[in-house]
C-alpha cells in the first residue's frame, strides 16, 4: 500500500499551468514545476504521469477558468457591445496589469506548440471554439433584443472579435493601454 498524497491535485494543477503560463512548455523543467507546485518530482509524475499529461491537464484547466469567466462577463445584463466591450477591457487590464505580462496561455501555447503537438493545438482549438460560440451567442442576443443590427453575422463578428482578443492579449505583452484600448474600440464599430 502507496503512501497518501500529501497535496490536492487540483492545486498542484492550477500551480503548474501557472507555470506554465509564465515560462511555455519547454521553458519550464520539471525541476522548475516541483517548485512551483512544492512537490517533488517522483510524486509529480506518480501523480500526472509526465510533463506533457500534467500540461494538458493545465490548459484543460485554463479552458475551464477562461471559457466561465467569459460566459460570466458576456451575459450579464447590458448591451452585446457593453458586454463584450467589459470582457475586452478585463483582458486587457488584466494583462497590463499582471506582475508579468504573459498574454494568453493558449495563444502562447498555438505560437510555441503550433504544428509540432496535436493534442496541445487540439486543446487550442476547443477553448477558441468555445469562446467564439459564447460571443457569437451574445452577438445573437444582442440581435434579439435590438441592439445588434439584424445584419450583422453573428458567427463571422464573433470570429472576428476572437482574433481581436487573442491579437490584445499577444500585444500586451510589450504595448501600453492606450493602444490596446484603441484596438477594442475598433474592433467593437463592427457591432
Amino acid at each position: 500500500m502507496g503512501r497518501p498524497r500529501g497535496f490536492e491535485p487540483d492545486v498542484v494543477v492550477a500551480q503548474a499551468m501557472e507555470a506554465f503560463w509564465t515560462n511555455g512548455y519547454a521553458g519550464t523543467s520539471p525541476a522548475d514545476l516541483a517548485e512551483a507546485t512544492g512537490v517533488a518530482k517522483g510524486s509529480l509524475y506518480h501523480a500526472f504521469g509526465s510533463k506533457r499529461e500534467l500540461f494538458g491537464k493545465a490548459l484543460d484547466l485554463y479552458d475551464r477558468t477562461g471559457s466561465a469567466l467569459t460566459e460570466e462577463f458576456l451575459f450579464q445584463s447590458g448591451t452585446a457591445k457593453e458586454r463584450i466591450r467589459a470582457y475586452l477591457l478585463f483582458l486587457v487590464e488584466y494583462d497590463l496589469n499582471s506582475p508579468v505580462r504573459r498574454g494568453c496561455l493558449a495563444a502562447n501555447t498555438a505560437l510555441e506548440l503550433g504544428g509540432r503537438d496535436e493534442e496541445a493545438m487540439r486543446a487550442v482549438r476547443r477553448m477558441v471554439d468555445r469562446s467564439v460560440e459564447l460571443l457569437a451567442a451574445r452577438i445573437e442576443q444582442g440581435q434579439r433584443d435590438g441592439d445588434v443590427a439584424r445584419e450583422v453575422d453573428a458567427a463571422a463578428q464573433a470570429e472576428f472579435l476572437m482574433n481581436t482578443i487573442a491579437g490584445l492579449r499577444v500585444m500586451a505583452t510589450s504595448f501600453d493601454g492606450p493602444v490596446l484600448h484603441r484596438v477594442v474600440e475598433t474592433a467593437l464599430a463592427g457591432l
